[in-house]
């Protein structure tokens, strides 16, 4: 999530013990807290495998089933300094252009863009959203991949100020009534924006206006709900009486995409835009729906003139008529979900809800294996919160593959492989090893009951379980972690990455757990963390750095896996530098990631970061930077991997203008272009009036600001990297 709306109050306060003492465990037990660095926890970054992730004693030989050692690429750039200016950096022979910063007109029915330009609700309707976020690339056909393609862009939130800046604000921003339009506007900026882009003869890349691809969902667009809650009484709203529909997806932080060529945007931070003061379930507490008002108080522009079909009532969840089919008790119910986007075809989106509720940062495919199932991971952004992994029920069909540019019904393979399935939830064990609980009716919780019984619900009521994802997790006994965010796969060794950004309410080994809604009905089920003692892969209390974690399954629908640190985030000068970081690739709050698969099992691992711990904060602003995991050199048993004479193969690839999150990133079929995101910049990009210009221009003066997408390419056209 971005730290700007982070909300501080949402934590999981269930006493299962939580990652960071199973890591301190697991760290204490592999004697890999060495030399003063205990680099040794980057071990997974070697040759082959999860290298540290086995407890043999064979020399560091390859077993049965491991993959073979691999020659590794070389990273062919100086690691940057760090930077704090209104521009951003990248390394020598490189070049950075912005494109499609907020505010560019999709078509006609939106003016050219200035830099006083007044945003009314059409025009942010046809324009590119604000804080760009994850994002993804589709393309129109296979010769033209790299060229020419739609770009599917998440929206994550509004930067009121710079929204309403010709007018110095919006109005009435913390209490009183929101004018309508106001209102409108802000509910269009959010969602996702569908945008053709080409790359021209000179080397710069454009969209492409009035294209028919182009296209916004917004957090008021018709959107479909399928799988176990479609149907159901828990999504019945004035709406939608049957409970298939609803209105709008918010606050999509990272993203994916799927084998068969549609895009899943993520709704994570969506229960603020909503208020509910009474009749308050169990799962409006867990997900922390607010009492009083939403973050923007849309709410409070009901009954305005003009509102039509509830538009702004249905954001006041409170109980009001005789039924659920008279308000809107359950419209956050229909929040929550990853999202399915044909961005082909002029389709209604779906809510897949087969794959859990709760605050998702993102969705990615595992590993693909012709006849075995698929499988997509997710986190849930909160500190102390799961990692959730999903296998469907059908098994992966070739045939099924996307064909670019393609007119076929995409939601209908869609509806296939995420509809029906199993959705599970993590557990970490200090050992290295971890194991897959499911999320069923009839799954045993960790005191023998029956789950769908310990949640108080009908026998086979799926349905409930999905709606209750995060107390199922809770009562299984998953292991809380430090706010999963990003992940990324490998495709050809399967190993799955994942960011642990940071956890301020992580306590020492040997401290209890503690709880904030004692007495609530989450307590009274033994569910929510307010803070919790460290745990294996969350081994440092109060972790202002982060991690990155990786892990291993033998195959897709295995519910075992092993599991390795794979980086510690810190500064130089920390006392707990577990990686032995210097300043030339510091950094802390791990976010964005990407796996760039380079072909014969090679691969750059990409890491963005949403810092905001002073140790590295003070030295450079939100950053990427890059790793090759089979470039480490692997040292012989639980001896360091990552050490003094190896920094430099963690390198320092951009560094963002000043006060905003690098997030967002992809790259090129041919990997002769890197596509990134900068949102919420302070002051950037330097031309307050152009859609297309150079990335590292230096602001002079002050102009309104304006989230973008930026292409990094070599000045020789090269690939990015090596």
């Amino acid at each position: 999530m971005s730290k700007e709306i982070e909300n501080h109050r949402v934590l999981n306060r269930s006493a299962n013990e939580p990652f960071s003492s199973i890591l301190e465990k697991h760290v204490s037990r592999r004697s890999i807290m060495q030399g003063g660095l205990g680099v040794a926890a980057m071990s997974v970054l070697g040759g082959f495998g999860l290298a540290g992730c086995s407890d043999s004693d064979d020399g560091g030989e390859a077993q049965a089933g491991e993959l073979p050692e691999k020659t590794a690429l070389a990273l062919a750039f100086e690691s940057i300094a760090g930077s704090m200016t209104d521009a951003v950096v990248v390394p020598e022979g490189y070049t950075a252009q912005v494109l499609i910063p907020w505010g560019t007109p999709l078509n006609n029915m939106a003016p050219d863009w200035s830099a006083d330009r007044t945003m009314t609700s059409e025009i942010q309707a046809n324009s590119v959203g604000m804080q760009h976020d994850g994002m993804y690339h589709f393309p129109l056909s296979e010769a033209e991949a790299s060229s020419d393609f739609l770009l599917a862009l998440n929206n994550e939130y509004i930067d009121q100020s710079a929204l309403w800046a010709p007018q110095g604000g919006a109005t009435n921003a913390d209490s009183g009534a929101r004018p309508a339009d106001e209102v409108r506007t802000e509910i269009n900026a959010h969602g996702v924006t569908i945008v053709r882009v080409q790359k021209q003869s000179n080397g710069t890349w454009t969209h492409v206006p009035n294209s028919p691809y182009n296209r916004r969902f917004t957090s008021a667009t018709p959107m479909e709900l399928s799988g176990p809650v479609a149907g159901s009484d828990y999504v019945v709203t004035a709406y939608s009486s049957d409970g298939t529909m609803t209105r709008g997806t918010n606050n999509n932080c990272a993203s994916g995409y799927t084998p068969w060529g549609t895009y899943l945007t993520c709704e994570e931070n969506w229960p603020e835009v909503f208020v509910k003061d009474s009749g308050r379930e169990m799962d409006d507490d867990r997900l922390d729906i607010p009492t009083g008002r939403g973050r923007y108080g849309w709410e409070t522009a009901a009954g305005a003139a003009g509102e039509t079909q509830n538009e702004f009532s249905r954001f006041n969840a409170t109980p009001s008529g005789a039924t659920a089919a008279d308000d809107y008790r359950n419209e956050p119910r229909t929040f929550g979900y990853i999202v399915e986007i044909d961005p082909y075809t002029n389709t209604r989106a779906v809510k897949r809800t087969a794959l859990g509720r709760f605050r998702h940062e993102g969705c990615w495919p595992g590993k693909l294996v012709e006849g075995e199932p698929v499988v997509f991971y997710s986190g849930h952004d909160s500190r102390n919160e799961y990692i959730y992994k999903f296998v469907s029920d059908a098994l992966w069909d070739p045939a099924d593959a996307n064909q670019a540019g393609g007119n076929y019904d995409r939601l209908a393979i869609g509806a296939k492989y995420m509809d029906q399935g199993t959705l599970y939830v993590a557990k970490f064990n200090a050992d290295g090893t971890g194991q897959w609980l499911p999320l069923t009716p009839d799954a045993t919780t960790q005191d023998g009951q029956r789950l769908s019984t310990a949640l108080g619900l009908a026998s086979d009521d799926l349905a409930g379980i999905i709606i209750h994802t995060c107390d199922a997790a809770d009562l299984m006994g998953a292991t809380p972690m430090d706010r999963p965010e990003w992940g990324a796969v490998d495709p050809v060794s399967g190993e799955v990455y994942m960011t642990l950004t940071n956890n301020s309410q992580r306590t020492e080994a040997g401290t209890a757990p503690t709880y904030t809604n004692s007495g609530s009905d989450i307590d009274e089920l033994g569910v929510g963390y307010a803070t919790a003692p460290v745990n294996g892969p969350n081994p440092r209390p109060d972790n202002e750095g982060g991690q990155v974690i990786r892990w291993r399954e033998p195959s897709p629908d295995e519910t075992t896996f092993e599991w390795e640190v794979f980086v510690f985030g810190a500064a130089a000068t920390d006392s707990n530098n577990l990686s032995g970081l210097t300043e030339l690739n510091q950094f802390a709050s791990p976010d964005g990631l990407w796996y760039d698969d380079r072909g014969d099992g090679q691969g750059i691992l990409w890491i963005e970061t949403d810092n905001g711990y002073d140790g590295v904060a003070n030295y450079t602003n939100d950053q990427l930077l890059a790793v090759v995991p089979s470039s480490v050199s692997l040292a012989e048993g639980d001896a360091a991997v990552i050490d003094a004479s190896d920094q430099a193969q963690l390198k320092r690839f951009a560094v963002g203008p000043n006060g905003c999150e690098v997030t967002g990133i992809f790259a090129t079929p041919d990997k002769t272009a890197l596509f990134i995101n900068i949102q919420h910049p302070g002051n950037w990009p330097a031309d307050p009036n152009a859609n297309v210009q150079d990335a590292t221009t230096v602001t002079s003066g002050d102009v309104r600001p304006r989230a973008s997408t930026v292409v990094i390419q070599k000045a020789d056209g090269g690939q990015i990297g090596v």
